[in-house]
């Protein structure tokens, strides 16, 4: 397990394997390394053809958090991955994580290709509790 320590100095746990470009996956909001069998499945596939970058998003796992909690300060762990992998990356969001991949291309990380699985959307113009958190 490695850590990377972000803006407001919460650790950010994560694993690093494979080689070739950075990919990091940003898992939903009840994901993280220990639990998710599915997302390590992923990042190992993955790690065939990248350097994956498996992390714990704040308050999830082997990751401190730092209150109040604001979707900015996870913009900022996302943006020290990127870093730590020294420059863009490839982001591959999933459930909520999605959202927070959309908002940090928005903030203008340096992510060069995103991929998007079930973002919590609901129609336009109809209201959704996933939405709203977001």
């Amino acid at each position: 397990m490695n850590r990377i320590t972000s803006k407001d100095g919460t650790k950010i746990a994560f694993d690093r394997s494979g080689k070739g470009a950075a990919l990091i996956p940003v898992g939903g909001a009840f994901q993280y390394r220990a639990i998710d069998e599915r997302t390590a499945q992923l990042a190992s596939l993955l790690a065939q053809r990248f350097t994956v970058y498996n992390y714990d998003r704040r308050g999830r796992g082997d990751s401190t958090d730092t209150q109040p909690y604001a979707i900015e300060r996870e913009i900022e762990d996302l943006n020290g991955l990127i870093n730590e992998a020294g420059g863009p990356a490839y982001v591959f969001g999933m459930s909520s994580g999605a959202v927070l991949a959309l908002r940090a291309v928005a903030h203008g990380l340096a992510i060069k290709k995103l991929g998007l699985y079930e973002p919590p959307f609901g129609n336009p113009g109809v209201w959704s509790p996933a939405a709203e958190s977001y």
